[in-house]
């Protein structure tokens, strides 16, 4: 389908949201609203609107709202923070359950989830009347496998036949809940979304790949009633026993208003018969067969084109608006501004080729917790637009960029080179993996200054983050005229010598008395995130986090000096 001039779209939207699962493995709960501290700060809502954001993704939870049946609903944190977004003029797009499975006395398997949903769907709505964009279960397909197909989350199970029974328990309660809202607001409207990536794999397995490829696509052919006794999944879903709320679904569909495309890294997947080839956590199988599952930009040459691929595929089998609904990339700074970067500029390419996407959505504006594990043990935290690692947000550069993106502003000069996804160094297995090379990064360089072994140790990770660098141990007057977009200095008596943003890391006793010593890789990489959001002011180390000491607005003339705690 292609759009004309005389049918413009409407202009890309900057959406957002913090991560805000409520997830349950066994009977402990995880709450990312309250490990993240966004439970008891209202005020970050206005550093997310100072982002310039249309629209955030904004939790009303089933599992924190009520907790059993016939309970008084608890509404004082959705009351204060709905009404703030109001006052903001930012829309909410109200999320019921996200990658949760209901308060303890349900869960996916339940043949009483759905109604259950409906009737709380029917008081939030009662309660926000204003509220227009609903997503009331977040992914239901990727949660139905890591609770039912995989068993990573409750209730935990294994099988074919819960997978799907979760899902569809899913879809029902999704329509249950758009029945229950546009009895309140008919003009509601339902963002539907799901992690959408493409299966490749060698022949011996391509079977598999295509069931996953098509597997893809149950959430939306199910909400727009498309999985009839002439979609290919319906012998599927028959055999299981499951035929008969098939068609009751397709017989009552509730098609999606926006599809909400999420895609990561991982979301292309490559499958291996080739065991061998793969360490062994990569492998698995289907029960007929073994095989290697893993990221298929580790190994493809070329890579896939990951957001471009899912968007067309997705406006080509629906023809619905589209807005890319999660990005986010769990990484260094500079892989986090060329990933949103890409996303941006991905769906303004796919605008001008005639497919209607309508927003492209920040994610994870405090960072996460737990993702490195699926949410299944241990809370390590990793940054998003804004870094809580010093106990309140800090915006990264990642904040700036959001901001810039819409105005087509000047970016980063990180991100002039290619994501680590597009570079040779990417590939890891299968033969051509030994003999992949290094890109040549470009743009304008970072200038590191100080003795040999410190100056070798920053250039080593600079060389491992595809950053441009250029070492000067002379710290010659004439470094301007290498036009370095900052300085990282290590050395105690530093003097500033150009304009670009100017850290220091002392090698030597600090005037606090504090013993400090030459810094290790760790240190570094998180010092050059910071130079990267140009976090002025001085820094210490702990704790694998950074704790401000002294800030000083990024626009201070004076070099900030980054603290390396001795230890």
């Amino acid at each position: 389908m292609t759009r004309t001039r005389a049918t413009p779209l409407p202009p890309l939207e900057t959406w957002g949201g913090a991560e805000c699962t409520v997830n349950r493995t066994r009977d402990e709960y995880r709450d990312q609203t309250i490990l993240s501290g966004h439970q008891q700060r209202i005020g970050d809502l206005d550093l997310f609107a100072a982002l310039g954001l249309s629209a955030i993704r904004h939790p009303v939870l089933w599992e924190r709202t009520l907790r059993a049946p016939g309970a008084t609903p608890d509404w004082s944190w959705p009351d204060a923070r709905l009404a703030r977004l109001r006052t903001l003029g930012i829309r909410p797009i109200v999320g019921l359950v996200h990658h949760g499975s209901g308060p303890p006395h349900t869960d996916l398997l339940d043949d009483g989830f759905a109604e259950g949903l409906g009737q709380f769907a029917g008081r939030v709505a009662e309660r926000y009347d204003w509220v227009e964009d609903w997503t009331p279960v977040n992914e239901p397909l990727t949660t139905a496998r890591f609770s039912a197909l995989y068993g990573h989350w409750y209730p935990h199970q294994r099988s074919e036949h819960a997978f799907w029974r979760a899902l569809l328990n899913q879809i029902d309660a999704t329509r249950a809940a758009m029945r229950a809202i546009r009895r309140v607001t008919p003009t509601a409207r339902l963002i539907q979304t799901e992690d959408l990536g493409r299966t490749y794999a060698t022949a011996p397995v391509m079977a598999q790949a295509e069931h996953d490829n098509l597997r893809r696509w149950a959430s939306w052919d199910l909400l727009a009633g498309r999985v009839d006794r002439h979609h290919p999944l319906w012998e599927t879903l028959v055999r299981l026993g499951l035929g008969e709320r098939a068609r009751r679904i397709a017989d009552d569909p509730c098609p999606p208003d926006i599809l909400g495309l999420n895609h990561y890294l991982t979301s292309d997947r490559f499958l291996d018969h080739r065991l061998a080839r793969y360490p062994a956590h990569l492998h698995g199988g289907n029960g007929h067969l073994a095989y290697a599952d893993t990221e298929a930009v580790r190994v493809l040459d070329p890579p896939p084109d990951g957001f471009a691929n899912a968007l067309r595929d997705a406006w080509a089998r629906y023809a619905i608006p589209i807005a890319i609904t999660e990005v986010h990339n769990g990484s260094t700074r500079e892989e986090q501004l060329r990933w949103a970067a890409e996303a941006w500029d991905v769906a303004v390419a796919a605008r001008d080729a005639g497919i209607d996407v309508r927003a492209v959505t920040a994610w994870s504006l405090l960072g996460s917790y737990g993702w490195n594990t699926l949410l299944t043990e241990g809370e390590t935290y990793e940054p998003g637009v804004f870094d809580l690692s010093s106990g309140t947000p800090r915006p990264t550069a990642l904040a700036s960029l959001w901001r810039a993106l819409p105005r087509a502003a000047p970016r980063h000069p990180v991100t002039a080179t290619p994501g680590w996804w597009r570079r040779p160094d990417r590939l890891l297995y299968g033969g051509r993996a030994a003999e992949a090379e290094t890109m040549p990064v470009t743009g304008r360089p970072l200038l590191i200054v100080g003795d040999h072994a410190s100056c070798a140790l920053v250039a080593d990770v600079c060389a491992r983050r595809a950053l441009r660098h250029v070492i000067d141990e002379t710290a010659a007057p004439d470094r301007a005229a290498i036009a370095p977009w900052a300085v990282f200095e290590l050395r105690a008596d530093a003097r500033r010598t150009t304009d670009a943003p100017h850290f220091t890391i002392a090698t030597g006793s600090m005037p606090t008395g504090v013993a400090f010593h030459l810094p290790d890789v760790r240190c570094v990489e998180l010092a050059l995130d910071l130079l990267i959001d140009s976090a002025a002011g001085a820094w210490r180390f702990e704790g694998g986090g950074v704790i401000a000491v002294a800030a000083r607005p990024s626009g201070d003339a004076a070099a900030a000096r980054i603290d390396i705690v001795g230890g």
